[in-house]
């Protein structure tokens, strides 16, 4: 395998390692892309009526974009979406407990975690405080949580059959000793700062803090074809967007406006203010098009010749559970992002975006393969069918392929990963 592919997988690895939150994330494509030449934007004030790199965060969800010079009122949109969040554990409101000598944190099931994956594994606790004045800080209290399995001589039926309960089996511990003497929110403000000093444990008037895998993303296998990590649903796609977008800052002039949509919450429905069901991308599309003079006749013209690709994981047929899969489509990884394919629309993909799909891949030099489920597994869903619902833009969902979905640490393949992003680079400069 060619270089290239390391060097991008040892960059996710970095990237998913500094993401540890979806407010981490949002500011680290945000941080990544300052770089680049972006300009960062607050909703509060007036934007830029000029051609530019432009980028806004709300919360936990970035969205980023690039005004060519010939951009008019009626220049179409090409969306790269993705999302910042994954399924783990948030923090609850009293947060420190903990009983026979042992401290414990208080967490609460966030989406749809495969419970028994995050068991034995150094955890860290991130995400934002915010403070007395309003002020709002990223925290990340590296490795600090473990929630222990049971010993199989306390449990000889373990192997048979796992079942945790989801409260009483589900509270971490991060050290020893009484509750009423020790403060988790004090351990993880330890880890933030203002204005360069550590924050004062007794400002804090709110917080949102989740866990994530504390170990770094690997290369491994034969031929080294596997990447492990943490948080690979989503921040792979968020990556490759990123990634993508950048190379293209300081040369791009289409006939389009190439998007970086990341929302946030997807994991929980997505009907949030930063989620893909509210109003944050429709918000920046309306005011980029009035920032080019554009009357709603011909935003409308806009969206009617837009362009939304949804990336986001999806299931590469597992040699263990060949039967949980299509017996026919069976996507594996290393062979090419996937096409993502549902007749009731839980993906957004039809017959238009299938052709558009394989044209852009063709462009990017990438075999695609294709996701379609087993008649008897009922299939998730993206951003793609809400994003369509909302703004009425033609809407293609796509991925990588992966295994351990919803696992503390999921599994792809390092060539997908590079490719997806080949794709997406395509994608804006079509």
């Amino acid at each position: 395998m060619p270089t290239a592919p390391f060097a991008h997988a040892d960059d996710l690895a970095a990237f998913i390692e500094a993401s540890p939150s979806s407010y981490h994330a949002a500011a680290e494509v945000a941080r990544r892309l300052a770089d680049a030449g972006f300009a960062a934007l607050d909703e509060a004030d007036a934007w830029p009526t000029t051609p530019g790199k432009h980028l806004v965060v709300r919360e936990g969800a970035v969205i980023a974009w690039i005004v060519p010079p010939s951009a008019t009122g009626t220049t179409p949109v090409r969306i790269f979406g993705a999302h910042s969040d994954s399924p783990g554990f948030k923090l609850k409101p009293q947060p420190t407990t903990g009983r026979l000598g042992w401290l414990q944190a208080g967490v609460e099931i966030y989406g749809g975690p495969l419970l028994n994956s995050w068991l034995d594994r150094e955890l860290r606790l991130a995400g934002r405080l915010v403070l007395d004045d309003g002020t709002q800080v990223l925290a990340d209290s590296g490795p600090l949580l473990r929630l222990p399995q049971l010993a199989i001589h306390l449990d000889r039926e373990a192997n048979d059959g796992l079942a945790l309960n989801k409260q009483s089996h589900t509270q971490p511990v991060w050290g020893l000793g009484a509750a009423e003497s020790a403060d988790l929110l004090a351990e993880v403000a330890a880890s933030a700062t203002v204005d360069g000093d550590p924050v004062d444990p007794g400002r804090i008037r709110g917080y949102d803090l989740v866990t994530a895998d504390a170990a770094r993303g690997a290369v491994f296998g034969h031929d080294d074809v596997f990447f492990a990590a943490g948080r690979l649903d989503d921040l792979a796609s968020v990556h490759a967007g990123a990634v993508a977008l950048a190379a293209g800052a300081d040369d791009f002039d289409g006939d389009h406006i190439p998007v970086l949509a990341v929302f946030d919450h997807e994991e929980i429905g997505s009907a949030t203010r930063s989620g893909a069901a509210g109003p944050f991308l429709a918000d920046v599309l309306e005011r980029i098009g009035l920032g080019l003079g554009a009357d709603r006749e011909e935003r409308m013209r806009a969206l009617a010749a837009s362009w939304c690709v949804s990336s986001d994981v999806g299931h590469s047929v597992h040699p263990n559970f060949a039967d949980k899969h299509d017996p026919l489509v069976r996507p594996v990884l290393g062979s090419g992002p996937i096409l993502k394919i549902n007749a009731n629309q839980r993906y957004a993909t039809d017959g238009v975006g299938a052709a558009a799909w394989h044209s852009w891949c063709a462009q990017g030099g990438v075999t695609s393969q294709e996701f379609v489920s087993n008649n008897t597994v009922p299939c998730g869903s993206t951003i793609g069918p809400i994003t369509a619902t909302r703004l009425g833009i033609r809407t293609v969902d796509v991925g990588i392929p992966i295994l351990s979905m919803h696992s503390a640490r999921e599994l792809a393949g390092v060539s997908d990963l590079f490719d997806l992003t080949r794709v997406a680079e395509a994608f804006f400069r079509a």
